[in-house]
């Protein structure tokens, strides 16, 4: 969904995209309880070994599947397709904790599930229309000259714009998760005041979960930024070099993110004032496999 960029320059398009994206959160977070209610973080599964005096037995705790990604003609709405796949794609990386079950939790990733979500996230239709979109925007700026213009020149544009989001994406999502066993998913809080709420999203670019549940350094986030960066030099030869540029965009590219990490969280309560689908309370009468 975000427009990766090894450049940044100009940065006023991302400055008011990010600030949309917190104004629409902000307003939404009245939405959230006046009281806080304690929440304690969502551990995923561990087995644990009861001994006994005769026999030692594994048990398993129990643990709920993430649910289906919200199927497109749950929407019937004005641009129905469109804000059916945009749902989609906000919903691809946020869950919500198991509420009012004790001793049940959500499942965690393995690693082909998060190969899986790299590749989902990756081929979404709406990566490739942000890829199109970004590569619009270069191309009116003439970034990347030697790319040429015309046709020729989008195309060149449009393939860098795609191997940033995908180079980002399977470094987040699947590279870095798989080597420090992080969850790359984003945990909404659902409870608690606006305030809570928004504090906690904005926390995910610093914490994140491991696979057994416990708080990490978010280094999915940071190291797959960075590396994201480094990489688009390759193929970006109008990129700037240098710590100092490169430390720039990793910035805005994390403040990006964490924009849409707020987006998540009030994601169910924008969702049921317009109606929209939601992946964690589908409609009934219309449970099924996603499309």
């Amino acid at each position: 969904m975000t427009d990766r960029k090894g450049r940044h320059a100009p940065n006023r398009l991302r400055f008011c995209a990010l600030a949309i994206v917190l104004l629409a959160a902000s307003s939404w977070s009245g939405w959230a309880h006046a009281q806080e209610a304690p929440i304690s973080d969502p551990q995923i599964p561990e087995s644990t070994a009861p001994v006994s005096a005769e026999t030692t037995e594994s048990v398993a705790t129990p643990c709920v599947p993430q649910p289906p990604l919200v199927r497109l003609q749950d929407y019937d709405g004005p641009l129905a397709k469109t804000v059916g796949l945009f749902s989609r794609k906000l919903d691809l990386k946020a869950v919500s904790p198991p509420q009012g079950q004790p001793g049940v939790t959500l499942c965690s990733l393995h690693l082909d599930s998060k190969f899986l979500l790299f590749v989902r996230d990756t081929f979404e239709p709406v990566t490739f229309a942000a890829a199109g979109f970004g590569a619009g925007i270069d191309q009116a700026y003439n970034r990347d000259p030697s790319f040429g213009r015309g046709a020729a020149g989008y195309g060149k544009r449009f393939g860098a714009e795609f191997a940033d989001q995908a180079s980002f994406k399977f470094f987040k999502d699947f590279a870095y998760p798989a080597i420090f066993s992080e969850d790359p998913r984003y945990y909404r809080l659902v409870h608690g005041s606006g305030r809570r709420r928004l504090l906690h999203a904005v926390d995910h670019a610093f914490l994140a979960h491991r696979d057994n549940g416990a708080v990490m350094f978010n280094a999915s986030e940071w190291l797959g930024t960075a590396s994201e960066v480094a990489l688009s030099n390759v193929y970006h030869p109008g990129n700037e070099r240098g710590f100092g540029p490169a430390a720039e965009q990793v910035s805005y590219n994390v403040l990006e993110d964490i924009g849409f990490d707020i987006l998540r969280e009030f994601w169910p309560e924008i969702s049921h004032k317009l109606k929209l689908p939601f992946r964690d309370e589908p409609a009934p009468g219309k449970q099924g496999s996603p499309s």
